[in-house]
């Protein structure tokens, strides 16, 4: 039993460099270095070396040949030089009957293990068998040693000799290998997904930041359209100008914001009438309906309903509804599109209403996912940007919606607490 005891603990050391990878490696996103490979090797060598499996003083037996072979496959010539360097100083220093056929024994192995390095390396579909010929290899070549130098020791220990060495080297070997070649494997697989994932990601901001750009140029056109088509007074024509330039100025903050999106920063969120606001979205929005032939129904001011929240990312975020209610609404006749603003308990609801072409149950579930868009040529980038800051906000979003007879968003934020300074404005870290 206590052969058995050991012959378990040979084959945890064997198993270190691949348990001491999945514990260095697991979070990093690199491979393994030869470093790492060759003080894994070194402090496995040591620990199987100093808890031998011996039957006789002086004579002893450990996993050393499948480390060296480990190291000499994954850490190359280097680790193996080192890693017999270490071997030589440590036998000499211990000593024994055995040291003379150990000698013998290393001699024959590493040459061999140098070549079948070499042919692990370069035959990948013949990995497997390589390694369970080195095991062999390293199991056979000891005990034959052994007969020549020590053949009174193989004789009385013959059970133990045939048994114990193949089980402990084959068995150690191929646990070895099989396990850490699948880290290995499986590490990869991550790392490619992390490549595909930045490729995915660049993507997604480059969708993004055209959807957001595209928004105000798109009145700013309308109003352009508008000037260049009618008579207007100068008075209307100077409002028109000024809107066109706040659009403006909302393109280069929105370019702003993605050139420093690597870089944390604050967002500052400050107290926001939504009745003010809406007024200004259905202004800034009313062109864009009229050029798809959809009435845009202006919003009656009532009481103040604020919130708190930031500017410029609220206004997006109705320009988006808006925008996609237009649409919506561009191929029925009597196109229609109303939002309304109330209060409602200790929250603000926002609703926007279009006679337009509605959606399915399947779509209203869907909505608010990357890359899903009802429309021919959307991305989906605005509503899942517009539900992403509803939820940032502690708001929640609802939809109904029944094809061919149209969709209303209701939106639900938080209303600015009574007891806030009108002028109040707090930071969150971004």
């Amino acid at each position: 039993m206590s052969y058995v005891k050991d012959i378990l603990l040979q084959l945890l050391f064997a198993l270190t460099p691949f348990v001491l990878y999945n514990i260095y490696y697991r979070d990093k996103a690199i491979h393994f270095s030869k470093p790492f490979i060759v003080i894994t090797c070194m402090i496995c060598l040591l620990l199987s070396m100093t808890f031998p499996l011996s039957v006789e003083d002086g004579i002893i037996f450990d996993i050393r040949y499948v480390i060296m072979f480990f190291g000499l496959v994954f850490g190359g010539m280097t680790a193996g030089m080192i890693l017999l360097l270490e071997f030589m100083a440590y036998r000499l220093s211990l000593g024994g009957a055995g040291l003379f056929s150990a000698l013998i024994i290393l001699s024959i192995t590493f040459p061999l293990s140098l070549l079948l390095s070499f042919l692990y390396r370069r035959y990948s579909k013949w990995r497997m068998l390589i390694v369970l010929i080195a095991g062999l290899l390293f199991s056979v070549i000891p005990i034959g040693v052994m007969l020549v130098t020590e053949r009174r020791y193989v004789m009385d220990n013959l059970t133990f000799n045939i048994l114990a060495m193949p089980v402990q080297n084959s068995l150690g070997i191929w646990l070895l290998f099989t396990l850490f070649h699948k880290a290995v494997s499986d590490k990869q697989l991550y790392l490619d997904y992390l490549r595909i994932e930045k490729v995915d990601t660049i993507n997604h901001v480059a969708a993004s930041l055209a959807h957001e750009v595209r928004n105000p140029l798109t009145a700013v056109s309308g109003f352009l359209k508008l000037m260049r088509n009618e008579a207007l007074s100068p008075e209307k024509t100077r409002q028109f100008i000024d809107i066109c330039m706040e659009e403006i100025k909302r393109t280069e903050l929105i370019l702003s914001e993605y050139l420093s999106i690597s870089k944390p920063g604050k967002r500052q969120y400050e107290p926001v009438d939504l009745s003010e606001l809406s007024n200004a979205i259905v202004e800034i929005m009313t062109p864009y309906a009229n050029m798809n032939n959809v009435h845009l129904s202006p919003f009656e001011n009532g009481p103040d309903i604020r919130v708190s929240a930031n500017p410029n990312e609220i206004k997006q975020l109705l320009i988006n509804f808006l925008k996609n209610a237009i649409e919506a609404c561009s191929s029925v006749s009597n196109g229609q599109v109303s939002i309304r603003v109330s209060r409602e308990a200790h929250h603000a609801k926002i609703a926007i209403l279009d006679n337009g072409i509605g959606m399915s149950k399947e779509q209203v579930d869907r909505l608010g996912i990357i890359y899903f868009s009802t429309k021919n040529k959307g991305t989906g980038v605005g509503l899942t940007y517009s539900y992403q800051l509803i939820r940032s906000m502690n708001g929640e979003v609802s939809v109904r919606s029944e094809p061919g007879k149209g969709t209303e968003f209701l939106i639900s934020l938080p209303l600015l607490p009574a007891q806030s300074p009108p002028d109040a404005m707090r930071s969150i870290t971004g």
